[in-house]
């Protein structure tokens, strides 16, 4: 760990330095505090492209885990 590295605490909902809450509880590390403050705004951000992604999107025909009859899809 650097000096330089902050987490957003998701228990209080603002950045923290190396001394802050248990990593359970954080998002990070990143390298500055601007950074850290836009953590959920990044995750948000990435929910929506993973879910707009055509090679990830379960909602197609032939989506799924391919379990749903104890084979893998093909």
């Amino acid at each position: 760990m650097t000096e330089n590295e902050y987490w957003f605490c998701l228990k209080h909902h603002t950045v923290e330095g190396t001394d802050g809450c248990k990593n359970a509880d954080r998002l990070g590390p990143y390298a500055s505090s601007e950074e850290a403050s836009r953590a959920l705004e990044k995750v948000q951000e990435r929910n929506e492209a993973w879910d707009n992604d055509p090679d990830w999107n379960d909602s197609g025909p032939g989506s799924g885990d391919g379990l749903t009859d104890g084979t893998p899809d093909s």
